[in-house]
């Protein structure tokens, strides 16, 4: 083996070293962060007291066409109320007369149902076609060995760009989970009390940082818009499985196929779920209570088609391709790579190769679109 092969050997190790201890800090984080509410509660139970719940006393009963029976006052008003009529407060804005609204409960039958209980399975879904490539198809390796020539792909600002937003979007995903499954899945193995802090501290994290998540990747679309407008050669790369089926070569300008559905499913879905996230996030728009109740689910299913289909981005860039991931870590890909993988940007940006010992690990000269 030469030395440069040895190199590149030791250096693939160590991305691949890098990777798994990421993904498992990423799934340790998941499943600990959420026993911090514990941490509370432990330190709290001695003075803190569980409120009985209050007994709610039965009105009168429904006789139909309005009229209820009188055994107690108090159910003709509380039937008056469920029927969505407005009266007179003290308090003014949008709705404030109406004490309920019955599509309200609605909207908690469909996000405590379909929502909570069929969008699991996606997620479920896309792991197991995560697995499924792995173990059929493996990494997508390069098809000539590395000669030492790297070019840059992605700027510092780009790098640090993405980044960030992986970063905010891992934060989102665990408090938003914990917040869409926690009746389901966390209260009943870990309990209520604990719970309840752990949510508190989620709903505050996924409110503050989903405005400035929001912010991100709207500069990200507006970044990357101009390589992503759909081309002829995209329906071939997808015929060709994106050379992943027998290491197929395909054709590729700066952005692929699946980088463009990729790029465009965030732009579309995940743009929805930054919208409705906003609209929820900031009520003082006057928003009435059935635009909360369609952006509360709108935001869920989007939400976690969005994580679900992260799953496949994450491993195609980072295990399932050879060379993916230095891109994004040194900005430098090789030019082996590029000539696999991109090889139609490759062929404008070839006249910037450099020698790999020169430029690794630092921002060098700005990438061609």
């Amino acid at each position: 083996m030469t030395e440069l092969n040895r190199r590149s050997s030791n250096g693939a190790r160590s991305h691949r070293r890098a990777i798994l201890w990421s993904l498992a800090a990423i799934v340790a984080g998941a499943m600990l962060l959420p026993l911090t509410g514990y941490v509370y509660t432990a330190v709290a139970q001695d003075s803190a007291q569980t409120p009985t719940a209050a007994i709610a006393q039965k009105g009168g009963a429904d006789l139909g066409d309005g009229q209820w029976q009188d055994s107690n006052p108090r159910a003709r008003t509380w039937g008056e109320a469920r029927e969505g009529v407005s009266g007179t407060t003290t308090a003014k804005g949008t709705e404030t007369g109406v004490l309920i609204q019955n599509s309200g409960e609605n909207w908690r039958q469909i996000r405590n149902g379909p929502v909570a209980s069929l969008t699991p399975w996606l997620m479920l879904i896309a792991i197991v076609g995560v697995v499924l490539a792995w173990i059929f198809s493996g990494q997508h390796k390069l098809h000539e060995g590395r000669s030492g020539r790297v070019i840059m792909r992605w700027q510092l600002w780009e790098r640090v760009l993405h980044w960030t937003v992986a970063t905010l979007f891992i934060v989102m995903a665990i408090t938003g989970l914990s917040l869409l499954f926690g009746r389901a899945v966390l209260i009943p193995v870990l309990g209520i009390e604990g719970f309840g802090v752990w949510a508190s501290i989620a709903k505050s994290l996924h409110n503050y940082v989903g405005p400035f998540f929001t912010l991100c990747i709207a500069v990200l679309i507006l970044a990357w818009v101009w390589f992503n407008f759909p081309s002829r050669e995209d329906w071939a790369w997808f015929k060709a499985g994106g050379g992943f089926i027998k290491n197929r070569t395909v054709h590729a300008g700066r952005f692929n196929g699946g980088e463009k559905v990729w790029f465009w499913f965030v732009a579309l879905v995940g743009g929805a779920v930054c919208v409705t996230g906003v609209i929820m996030d900031f009520p003082n728009f006057e928003q009435t209570r059935f635009t909360m109740q369609l952006s509360n689910v709108i935001h869920a299913v989007g939400g976690v088609a969005w994580i679900s289909l992260f799953f496949g981005h994450a491993y195609i860039g980072t295990v399932g391709t050879e060379g993916a991931l230095e891109g994004m870590t040194t900005g430098y890909v090789s030019a082996e790579w590029a000539k696999q993988h991109h090889d139609r940007w490759y062929e404008k940006v070839k006249d910037r190769e450099q020698p790999e010992s020169g430029v690794k690990g630092t921002g060098g000269a700005p990438t061609a679109s």
